[in-house]
């Protein structure tokens, strides 16, 4: 899993450890308790909903409260669904209207060079995506298994093993 954190606008808000988002349960947790004013959205709901706003003519309402009026903006599984190209430009439009003025988080399962499949293979935009995210922030590659997977393998209960499909092995 990837995420990328983009502390910009946080600088002179929060003490640097305060930064420090542990990502053991939700992204942003920690944020939120210090009241930090947070907002969490997966990418396909957001794209959705902007989508939605554009239709109803609100957009710029849309982007002023949704997008701009969080301190932290937590984007979760970019690129779990492929955008049209439409929504690239409106995501593009998201990450640009927050730099340098609101902190971001991205969550991603996949590596910044497939990311242009998830932007429908437009490399530009997915060039100046990348560059406004990644300036300014800190990526942090997390390997192995989600912290999911690994409470599930944990717990002994269940006797199955994850990996190994077997209907006929229980616990007795």
């Amino acid at each position: 899993m990837l995420e990328v954190m983009q502390k910009h606008s946080l600088r002179d808000r929060v003490k640097e450890e305060e930064l420090q988002i542990r990502f053991k349960t939700e992204p942003g947790q920690q944020a939120v308790q210090k009241r930090i004013k947070a907002r969490f959205v997966t990418a396909s709901d957001m794209i959705m909903q902007m989508g939605q706003a554009k239709k109803e003519k609100r957009y710029d309402s849309f982007i002023k409260q949704t997008v701009m009026a969080p301190l932290l903006l937590v984007i979760d599984e970019i690129g779990y669904f492929p955008m049209s190209k439409e929504d690239a430009h409106h995501f593009f439009q998201v990450i640009s209207r927050r730099y340098e003025r609101g902190s971001t988080i991205v969550t991603s399962n996949l590596v910044f060079s497939q990311w242009s499949g998830i932007f429908a293979n437009d490399k530009v935009v997915t060039t100046a995506i990348l560059d406004r995210l990644l300036h300014h922030s800190h990526v942090i590659n997390i390997l192995g298994d989600s912290y999911r997977l690994k409470e599930k393998k944990e717990d002994k209960t269940n006797g199955l093993d994850l990996y190994e499909f077997n209907p006929q092995k229980t616990k007795k």
